[in-house]
């Protein structure tokens, strides 16, 4: 079982965990950004097992097209020939049932690393399943970006790729694109 961490849990810190090969059982993705939920789940799916593992031991499914049942049952199973098994539900919102988790959400298998990527407004209240997701494993609530924090993304997500940008065109590019951050 992960460690406790603190409430306020930022995109970064779960990034430096996962290079460090620190993995939860659970991850809820949570909110109407989803920019930081498939840039948390695609470095999960990339990276938690080895390419030639993931045939045996990893899994996506879509909330529309499973049920809560099938995830546990998934969830439940060993891995095969893998340190982990990795379970991505992406569409989360659109599962029915998804308050059925919570049993499994209870007490989550440790060689399994189940991502629930959620991309709706995350509830003011931490009860249920999602309470549940939030003590045994990690609940990330991503929201918008306001307008007056694109420069500053911008300008960060740059430096990470090694460029640099005048201020000016951080404005123009802020304005123009908005705060869409996939399109940025």
């Amino acid at each position: 079982m992960a460690e406790k961490r603190p409430a306020g849990i930022t995109f970064e810190s779960i990034m430096k965990d996962m290079k460090a090969r620190k993995f939860a059982p659970v991850y809820l993705l949570m909110g109407d950004e989803p920019y930081f939920i498939d840039k948390i789940s695609d470095y999960i799916s990339d990276n938690a097992i080895n390419p030639e593992e993931r045939d045996f031991s990893q899994m996506t499914l879509y909330g529309l097209d499973t049920s809560p049942s099938q995830i546990m049952d998934a969830a439940h199973a060993a891995p095969m020939m893998s340190e982990y098994q990795v379970i991505i539900v992406r569409e989360a919102q659109l599962l029915k049932g998804i308050e059925q988790l919570e049993k499994y959400l209870k007490s989550p298998v440790a060689s399994t690393i189940l991502v629930i990527c959620y991309k709706k407004e995350a509830p003011k209240t931490r009860k249920g399943w999602i309470g549940e997701a939030d003590r045994n494993g990690v609940f990330f609530e991503s929201k918008k970006m306001r307008d007056y924090q694109l420069p500053g993304f911008i300008t960060g997500y740059l430096k990470t790729k090694g460029a640099d940008i005048e201020e000016k065109a951080c404005m123009m590019i802020a304005d123009h694109v908005g705060a869409d951050l996939c399109r940025i």
